[in-house]
């Protein structure tokens, strides 16, 4: 295993890792059309949602603020259908000026704050004018009033003179809501097929995963917890696909947003603008200090939970030793250590944010409070209108939403980026190399070990010179204290670990020129930890393969695993987690069927019977008989009266073979075997 797979619980990677980002690109193109579909989505969603305050300035100026004013000027304007009032002053139609003369007739001081209402003679209204001589003043072609000579007209009165501007509301009213109803659906589509992406990207990486863990060596399980490869599957996974279903869209919108509003801003009035640009220098550098900050915060945090999940499956996998030897206060408190360390690392990130958000919502209201400021005495002046500056109020906090969400979206893009680092580096572990090796068409069984030398770490040796051979159909015992390298010899056999020096034969033929899984088809182990699939029991015998129902029954009973039977469900009964169920020795017995079920013409025994109790040690034996009967045999065994029919024992001691022949003949070596059998002959006796 890498040094990278040693640490990846501490990755905690960059904020953006374009070399990470371009491999997480790899899951997402076979999805890239609905991703487009979701970008484009999101577009017309952003345009949507910048276009509905200019709805509310096109009501507010066109309609709900009087059409008209007045102007002073030496000559008789070309714009905004001019009505003489006499000494240079004339009423304009604020809506047919163009923009750049309004604004400029608003910043010489020459165009009125005030707004007035102006009905011709002839109109339908007329009526309602003659009724209001004190507030209507006569010109040549009709009559105006200001906004608040108008106040002094009842409310029928009023909506009468008023009825095209409220035409034009209830149309852009409809408008308003025709647009939300888009947005609604657009939205919920964009919703389900951004999800769908997720779920489908998901999908494919944890098949992935999954599938590369499957075909990693078995030497890689041996040094990497079960819980860190859980949580590559499920939590890193899922942090992954927060940052496509959320920060990664979001991207976009905020970016179109962003161009979108300050592009309406300038349009509407570049003056207000640039005030509120002002302050985006101080929102760069907390933004900035921010991301400092939550970053070491977050790096904490991140280390921290990896030390609580550790604890915490390292305690309930030893639950049973903690109770055994009364050691329940000392657990509780050593978790309550590293609860505390990992309560104090996410207060200190929480308090990040705690600062963070206030202090970007109080820019953003101190931003709509600078344009009520200047804007509001623009309004007062007339060179902004009271449409604008409701608009560009809209339009500020729309520009802050994008900034109040960075504090999340740098968590999620951090952490996703952390995830990728650590998935990436489990799938960057070498696989085995499964195929293209060589098949032996009739295999025989024999197996020779020639001058082997092997370590698990630089020349830190565990077997050193051995050499062995196993003959065809024979009964093979290996025996010697513990760390002599018993297990190691199988482990070496089923080419989980390469050797460093010698060679492994089967049939005259090299291991490691083998195909790995002829070689491994050929082979049954039956370890002294029975592993139990949750599911029932002929699956557990069969393990999804295609073993005909009948053959499995046969195995189960040829194996003396009757008590099968017995039970109230037969082979259909539930297995419960890791067959807690079950005795030890039903489990032996189960775990026997299955190797007879899968027909194997190699048989290996690590301590098989070790852990079962004299009585079922009797039924396993007879079982063990009929199972390795014309079976190449490979036995490492405790319990020496196991192997005394034995065809060879051999006796390894520090890694060497130091004995080796018949129950027999070491008996009568008076070496280490002679030794180890006299001890457990006066243990029994003694019991």
């Amino acid at each position: 295993m890498s040094q990278h797979s040693k640490r990846d619980d501490d990755v905690m990677g960059k904020a953006f890792d374009a070399r990470l980002m371009r491999r997480l690109v790899h899951f997402l193109k076979p999805y890239w059309r609905i991703f487009s579909v979701c970008v484009l989505l999101i577009l017309v969603l952003t345009g949507i949602q910048t276009v509905l305050p200019y709805i509310t300035k096109i009501a507010i100026d066109d309609f709900l603020t009087l059409p008209w004013a007045v102007v002073e000027l030496e000559q008789t304007p070309s714009f905004g259908e001019p009505i003489a009032l006499g000494d240079g002053r004339y009423l304009v139609r604020t809506g047919n000026v163009p923009s750049d003369v309004r604004k400029e007739w608003e910043l010489s001081g020459v165009l009125s704050a005030q707004r007035y209402l102006y009905i011709e003679q002839g109109s339908d209204q007329i009526e309602v004018v003659k009724r209001y001589p004190q507030v209507f003043t006569p010109t040549s072609g009709g009559y105006f009033a200001s906004e608040s000579e108008l106040r002094a007209l009842n409310a029928s009165d009023t909506i009468s003179l008023r009825q095209g501007a409220i035409a034009g509301v209830i149309r852009l009213a409809i408008l308003f809501a025709i647009a939300l109803v888009i947005r609604f659906l657009f939205g919920v589509g964009q919703i389900y097929l951004l999800q769908l992406t997720g779920q489908k990207v998901m999908y494919d990486m944890r098949r992935e995963i999954f599938g590369h863990i499957l075909r990693l060596p078995l030497s890689y399980f041996d040094k990497t917890p079960v819980g860190r490869l859980v949580t590559r599957v499920t939590n890193d996974v899922a942090a992954i696909n927060e940052m496509f279903t959320s920060m990664l869209v979001n991207l976009f919108r905020d970016a179109f947003l962003i161009v979108a509003v300050m592009g309406i801003m300038f349009h509407l009035e570049w003056h207000v603008a640039l005030v509120i640009l002002a302050l985006f220098p101080l929102i760069v550098i907390a933004a900035f200090e921010f991301r400092r900050r939550v970053r070491s915060a977050y790096r904490e945090v991140r280390r921290q939970i990896a030390r609580l999940n550790a604890n915490l499956q390292e305690s309930i996998s030893g639950m049973r030793i903690i109770q055994i030897f009364v050691q329940e206060t000392r657990a509780n408190e050593r978790f309550a250590k590293i609860n505390t360390d990992k309560y104090s690392a996410s207060m200190r990130q929480l308090l990040t944010f705690a600062v963070f958000r206030p202090l970007m919502s109080f820019l953003s209201s101190f931003a709509v409070a600078l344009v009520i400021w200047y804007g509001g005495r623009s309004v007062l002046q007339g060179s902004l209108s009271l449409g604008a500056l409701t608009a560009f109020i809209q339009y500020v906090r729309m520009l802050f939403e994008p900034i109040l969400e960075l504090s999340q979206g740098y968590n999620v893009l951090q952490g996703a980026m952390a995830a990728a680092e650590r998935i990436f580096i489990l799938l960057d572990e070498p696989e085995e190399d499964r195929g293209g090796g060589e098949v032996i068409p009739e295999l025989e069984g024999r197996i020779e070990f020639r001058h082997v030398w092997f370590a698990y770490k630089d020349e830190d040796w565990i077997l050193k010179d051995v050499s062995f051979t196993v003959e065809p159909g024979s009964k093979v015992a290996i025996v010697g204290p513990t760390g002599s390298g018993k297990t190691t010899i199988i482990r070496l056999l089923l080419r989980m670990y390469e050797i460093q020096k010698g060679e492994i034969l089967l049939d005259g033929v090299p291991i490691d020129r083998l195909d790995l899984a002829f070689l491994r088809s050929r082979m049954a182990v039956v370890l002294q930890e029975v592993f139990l699939f949750s599911g029932d029991i002929m699956g557990n015998i069969r393990l999804s393969s295609q073993i005909p129902e009948e053959e499995a029954i046969a195995a189960a009973r040829f194996a003396n695993a009757t008590f099968v039977e017995d039970l109230p469900d037969g082979y259909a009964t539930e297995v419960k987690e890791r067959g807690v169920t079950l005795s030890v020795g039903e489990r032996q017995l189960l775990s026997f069927a299955r190797a007879v079920a899968f027909k194997p013409q190699i048989l290996v025994l690590d301590e098989a019977t070790a852990s079962i109790d004299s009585q079922t040690e009797d039924v396993i034996q007879r079982s063990l008989e009929k199972i390795m009967e014309n079976r190449t045999s490979i036995v490492i065994a405790h319990r020496l009266s196991t192997i005394r029919k034995s065809d060879k024992i051999i006796v390894l001691h520090n890694g060497k073979i130091v004995e080796e022949g018949t129950h027999a003949e070491l008996i009568v070596m008076h070496g280490l075997y002679a030794a180890l059998h006299a001890m457990q002959f006066a243990e029994a006796s003694a019991d």
